[in-house]
């Protein structure tokens, strides 16, 4: 049977999502406490890599098992069995169609940004930082001339692996409640460091180095030496990843239940 997973990790305590030799990932801890419960070696898919120091509050993962377990022996049991800084969230049956990656609608990443004079201490590993005062407006405005479908190659890493650099962005918000400047993405799908650029290049909108407009030329040109330098991966965290009704995946609420009924 296929079992799909929601998931939520501290990034700050791993070298990112995908399985390395040497171990230290989301991946090779979750692998390796499922393979505890199902008596089997278990490879796992994901909704979206993460990069060292990137978070997730909703990675969504599936993988196939011969295994006959109840609900939250996935969920109570594989906790025991991972480091504090992860945790399953829910545990779902999905057809053998589903798939974490390809059956996703849309990904939302937050980036987290500390807005003062001085660098913050605890929440450093959690949120980026910017010492300048940032011009919301004017963030807001470059941001609206970012969002649709575009080739967003100004934005990729050089070693982005995406086969099209195309994504359609459906929305930008930007928040802010007193030091913290919240940047909300989602989109089909990112390329890699694509948020993080994207950050970068507001900043310095909102730092007044460049007007709005200026956001438009950077795309335009599709070469990544145009726009800003890459932002921390601290403040970055994947949100939530949607997908059809039709999977019967909990929703958060839904997953709190589950949680709880897991527990009896």
């Amino acid at each position: 049977m296929r079992i799909a997973l929601g998931l939520e990790y501290d990034g700050s305590r791993f070298l990112g999502w995908q399985t390395q030799p040497g171990g230290g990932t989301v991946q090779d801890a979750l692998q390796s406490a499922l393979a505890a419960i199902a008596g089997h070696a278990v490879a796992t898919i994901c909704a979206g890599r993460t990069d060292r120091g990137v978070h997730a509050r909703q990675q969504v993962v599936h993988f196939d098992t011969d295994a006959v377990r109840p609900l939250s022996a996935w969920v109570r049991g594989v906790n025991a069995l991972l480091p504090e800084s992860v945790a399953v969230l829910w545990a779902a049956v999905v057809d053998e169609a589903f798939h974490a990656r390809y059956s996703a609608l849309s990904r939302t990443y937050r980036y987290v940004l500390v807005n003062r004079a001085v660098r913050p201490a605890l929440a450093a590993p959690y949120a980026g930082w910017f010492y300048l005062p940032l011009d919301l407006q004017a963030m807001r405005q470059a941001a609206a001339l970012l969002v649709g479908e575009h080739d967003f190659s100004a934005f990729r890493s050089a070693e982005c692996q995406a086969k099209s650099p195309v994504r359609t962005l459906y929305s930008i918000d930007i928040a802010s409640e007193g030091e913290e400047i919240d940047f909300v993405f989602r989109a089909n799908a990112f390329l890699h460091h694509m948020v993080r650029n994207l950050v970068g290049t507001l900043v310095y909108v909102g730092k007044g180095k460049n007007p709005p407009g200026w956001v438009s030329e950077v795309l335009s040109s599709r070469e990544r030496q145009r726009a800003a330098p890459t932002f921390s991966p601290c403040g970055l965290y994947l949100e939530n990843v949607e997908y059809s009704d039709s999977w019967g995946l909990p929703d958060r609420r839904q997953a709190r239940a589950v949680a709880a009924l897991s527990d009896h």
